[in-house]
């Protein structure tokens, strides 16, 4: 994925971070430390003035591997909460499956 926003089927729109590449993010505070303004760089990279200061103030102050870490860490975050829903669902679907076996449906 780019560091470009994309849209999710509900309409809202992915937090350009989460997508945003080491490279993107390392390019984009280059052409800032350059000296280009804001609007340039963000037409430059394809993404809102907004997703570079979100990116800025996520990434400020790290060191790349800091960032990589703090990427791979949302990412298993995201797959924890997934694991989550998953144990619920079986959970409820064992209960059921008693209350079946007991009658009492």
């Amino acid at each position: 994925m780019s560091g470009k926003e994309d849209n999710r089927s509900d309409g809202t729109q992915t937090p350009a971070y989460a997508g945003a590449g080491d490279q993107e993010v390392a390019e984009a505070d280059r052409l800032l430390g350059e000296g280009q303004d804001l609007a340039a760089v963000a037409k430059q990279l394809e993404v809102s003035e907004q997703t570079l200061h979100r990116w800025r103030q996520q990434y400020s102050g790290l060191k790349a591997e800091d960032a990589k870490r703090l990427k791979e860490l949302k990412e298993l975050e995201r797959e924890n909460a997934k694991l989550k829903r998953v144990v619920a669902e079986q959970l409820l679907e064992n209960q059921a499956l008693k209350e079946i076996a007991r009658g009492n449906w």
